[in-house]
């Protein structure tokens, strides 16, 4: 859900006594993904000052999840599914290392699929236009209940709207962009737009931005440092804290 905006928790120690949060994203060869990484982190450190906020990535860049993680720290995946990195790479850098806590991926929440609107609206896109088809593209999972998950986000971005339909497609599936673009079609969708499931732009994004070009179909921007993204993360962060403490 939505939720208050509010940076801050209510009944929480300050921010100087919390534990590091070490933002924890997957890493790519593609410079776009880890700039987006560290602006998020800037992000938080405005939004909840005094808090020690820490970047770190799983393969790729620099510097590595193993050498940032200290006693103690939260380790906050910025990751969107619930897959391998969240469920095995992770866990297995940080095994061993006392006090260290993993919080919840960012997944399927309402604030993101609330961006993901704002881009399209960024694109001059109409909740009311009933002509258009909505492809929700996604990096895709070996994982088929983290696929699963991910392919409720075009149902909820296209609630109460009057699209012709929206679907989603996987960019590391092949062929999988251009089946979910002709179902559109079939369904009566004149016109199409991607709507990227990304965190930031990569590699995968510029695939999928030249299927666009090939198309003739626009495309929205990922979702990128938006406030929204940060409180999303600060939100994990806190749960994490909040699970400790009641167990």
């Amino acid at each position: 859900m939505l939720g208050s905006f509010s940076a801050e928790p209510p009944h929480s120690a300050p921010p100087s006594l919390r534990p590091p949060l070490v933002l924890t994203a997957h890493g790519s060869a593609d410079p776009r993904s880890a700039a987006n990484a560290r602006a998020v982190a800037a992000l938080l450190r405005r939004m909840r000052p005094g808090l020690d906020v820490r970047v770190a990535f799983c393969e790729q860049n620099s510097p590595m999840l193993a050498d940032v993680v200290t006693p103690g720290s939260v380790v906050t995946p910025f990751l969107l599914a619930d897959a391998y990195h969240a469920r095995i790479d992770i866990p297995r850098q940080i095994a061993g290392r006392a006090g260290v806590r993993q919080a919840e991926v960012l997944g399927e929440d309402d604030r993101l699929i609330a961006v993901l609107r704002e881009r399209l609206r960024e694109l001059g896109v109409s909740g009311l236009d009933h002509d258009l088809g909505v492809l929700v593209v996604a990096i895709g999972s070996s994982d088929a209940a983290a696929n699963a998950r991910t392919v409720t986000v075009a149902a909820r971005l296209a609630a109460s709207t009057s699209w012709a339909g929206a679907t989603t497609a996987f960019a590391t599936a092949a062929g999988s962009l251009a089946e979910a673009a002709d179902r559109l079609q079939d369904a009566g969708a004149r016109r199409l737009v991607i709507a990227p499931w990304f965190l930031a732009p990569g590699r995968l994004t510029d695939r999928v931005a030249d299927f666009a070009h090939d198309r003739g179909i626009a495309m929205a921007a990922p979702l990128g440092a938006h406030p929204l993204v940060a409180q999303t993360v600060l939100d994990r962060f806190d749960a994490a804290l909040t699970e400790q403490a009641a167990a």
